[in-house]
């Protein structure tokens, strides 16, 4: 199994409904094949070094994580998630 972590840094011009469609549009990815398991969250705690949102996905191995990457539902999310973004972050490891 492999954990895809992704954390995003909104820019401060981003309104709440821009970045609660970028949370669903992540959401509505949950189906994609070899995704296990996918949860997004909001950052609560909002200290200095907190990122905005996070992103966690279990893929079922490497594979599955490299169709997701290409996948053409995935593409325009990830376009979109980028045109919000001052930063993102990804880490992935084996689980």
């Amino acid at each position: 199994m492999l954990m895809h972590l992704v954390c995003f840094k909104y820019r401060t011009d981003v309104i709440e409904a821009r970045r609660d469609e970028h949370c669903d549009r992540l959401t509505g990815l949950h189906d994609i094949p070899g995704i296990v398991s996918l949860v997004v969250g909001r950052d609560v705690v909002q200290s200095a070094r907190s990122y905005d949102t996070g992103l966690a996905i279990q893929f079922t191995d490497r594979a599955a994580l490299d169709a997701y990457q290409k996948n053409p539902r995935h593409v325009p999310v990830a376009q979109f998630g980028a045109g919000l973004c001052e930063h993102i972050v990804a880490v992935d490891f084996e689980i």
